[in-house]
């Protein structure tokens, strides 16, 4: 008589090597299969066609809720039985046991594998490829504490050996080598519908790489990717592993340095949308070649801090770059309010705001092939500001000089910004914070990222913006040097000067007023965050704690 056995469930969309990965769990002298044991009662219940449909219907239990009972969770023999099931015969009726007891995992495939190969049989339908249902299980099976490992075809092929070892840790049993290989053949196992699906199977012997190179995709199926693609790549996030297929699959996950921003919402073109789904197209000028524009906004108390400001900026940059189609000033105002009340972010927090020239009709330089409209993306996190405000930084003097006006106005506060990128990069190389850079006649400009001042004997002096953004954080801080009843100076400075300052700071909207106590190896004033810095920063501080344009509808607890 048999005993009460642990059941083993995969769920898959069909055409997934899935059953492959049958065939593999066969091989194992502690497991018994089932091919699909709920095939007829999908059937039954849904009415769709197959060639055998009267016969599967005359030889397998119809009853779902008797399968699950008597066939599933029935007396076996071995220690464990494995279910091979396909999520979309999962259909409305079926005891909740189903999903209640046994392991579950899930295995998928990428859709532009699964489809040309899913017409070969039958005409494949949003409900046949069954990815929403497969998203379902993982999901119902999430929220009951139990979420399932999910792996992905691409690795079985790739590394079947690790990949089955991961997959048996998951689900607590012990690998075994024979998994590896199967004789070629049908099945004793196999369904009655095996002469139609399993050919390719049947003359396999173990998981074979993929084909390097893909045979071209069907165009009459491009509707049905385009539908089934976000499904797969929701469950793709939780594979237990990537693919060595795609690039970059072997590098380990990154934390976050702020953990709160992996689960934010950005508004990217006309809609907001979860972070792992905010995205450009490949055709946005953008990616293209850089061409946008952005300015950087930080939210305190309710309020975004000097919005107009970064607006006229934002604008003004636009219409120098010659864009067209740009969205209205209240379009963008809402689009950034939505934004922060859709993350409920009301303090502490900073948004890149970018408009792109747009998505082009096809790839290219040429603005003439912009017709779709600009791109806006508002993209918030929470972010406290990026420097030791308290501590101070250092600075390495770069060797990659500041853009003049004669090739790229540093005014246009534009998205390409190799220029810094490269400032940026010495300044790491250095171990520093960041770097100044100089203008073609070897003054003082700003950092890769900042505008900078000093102080020499009560005096605040800062460079012209010739080459230099003029900073809204800078203009600021003008301001409040008059408003302190300060000396305050802007002229050509020389590098020496610099090293020779008593006080010395960078401004910007992502670090706020920053001290500097260290430039090129030579200590800034007593290398202590100086008077007059502070009593800017605490300045600085209450203007952006009093002043700016409210977020609607937030009201402060």
């Amino acid at each position: 008589m048999g005993e009460e056995i642990e059941v083993i469930h995969s769920w898959s969309a069909p055409r997934s090597l899935s059953t492959s990965l049958m065939y593999s769990f066969a091989q194992r002298n502690d497991i018994e299969v089932l091919d699909e044991p709920l095939y007829a009662n999908f059937l039954r219940v849904t009415g769709v066609d197959r060639p055998y449909k009267e016969e599967l219907r005359s030889e397998m239990e119809n009853d779902g809720n008797k399968v699950v009972k008597e066939v599933i969770f029935g007396a076996g023999v071995k220690k464990y039985r494995y279910c091979k099931h396909i999520a979309k015969q999962r259909v409305p009726g079926l005891t909740n046991e189903l999903m209640k007891r046994g392991k579950h995992f899930i295995m998928i495939r990428n859709p532009l594998d699964i489809l040309p190969s899913f017409e070969k049989v039958v005409p494949p339908s949003f409900l046949e490829l069954g990815l929403a249902e497969l998203v379902s299980v993982y999901s119902e099976l999430s929220e009951s504490g139990r979420p399932p490992p999910v792996i992905d075809a691409a690795d079985l092929r790739e590394n079947p050996e690790a990949t089955l070892r991961g997959l048996c840790e998951d689900l607590d049993i012990l690998f075994q080598d024979s998994m590896l290989r199967w004789e070629a053949g049908p099945k004793p196992f196999d369904g009655i519908w095996a002469p139609c699906w399993y050919k390719s199977v049947h003359k396999s012997t173990g998981f074979s790489p993929a084909k390097k190179y893909p045979m071209p995709f069907p165009t009459s199926l491009y509707d049905m990717l385009e539908q089934s693609l976000p499904f797969y790549n929701m469950l793709k996030r939780h594979a237990r592993r990537s693919s060595s297929n795609y690039l970059n699959s072997t590098l380990p996950h990154p934390s976050l340095p702020v953990p709160a921003n992996e689960k934010l919402l950005a508004w990217v073109g006309d809609e907001i949308v979860p972070r792992e789904t905010a995205k450009v197209s490949v055709f946005d000028s953008i990616v293209q070649g850089g061409d946008g524009v952005w300015e950087g906004l930080r939210v305190y108390g309710g309020k975004v801090f000097k919005l107009e400001e970064h607006l006229d900026r934002m604008f003004d940059s636009a219409k120098a770059l010659a864009f067209s189609n740009v969205p209205t000033r209240e379009e963008v105002k809402e689009a950034i309010f939505r934004t922060l009340l859709r993350n409920g972010m009301f303090d502490n927090a900073h948004i890149r705001l970018t408009l792109t020239r747009g998505k082009k009709v096809t790839s290219g330089m040429s603005p003439s092939f912009n017709r779709y409209g600009c791109t806006l993306i508002v993209l918030a996190e929470w972010k406290p500001p990026v420097y030791d405000n308290e501590k101070g930084l250092m600075l390495v003097t770069a060797t990659t000089r500041r853009n003049s006006p004669n090739n790229l106005d540093s005014k246009i506060h534009h998205n390409n910004l190799l220029n810094n990128i490269l400032a940026k990069i010495e300044g790491n190389n250095a171990g520093a914070d960041d770097a100044i850079m100089l203008d073609k006649d070897g003054y003082v400009s700003e950092t890769n990222a900042t505008n900078i001042f000093f102080v020499k004997k009560g005096r605040v002096v800062t460079p012209h913006a010739d080459y230099c953004l003029p900073g809204i954080t800078r203009a600021t801080v003008m301001e409040l040097v008059l408003k302190e009843s300060l000396a305050l100076e802007e002229r050509r400075i020389s590098l020496s000067e610099f090293h020779t300052a008593d006080e010395v700071w960078t401004t910007g909207t992502m670090g706020e007023l920053s001290p500097v106590v260290k430039i090129d190896g030579r200590i800034v004033g007593d290398g202590r965050v100086g008077p007059i810095t502070l009593r800017l920063q605490n300045a600085y501080k209450n203007l952006s704690k009093d002043s700016g344009v409210p977020i609607p509808t937030y009201e402060k607890s």
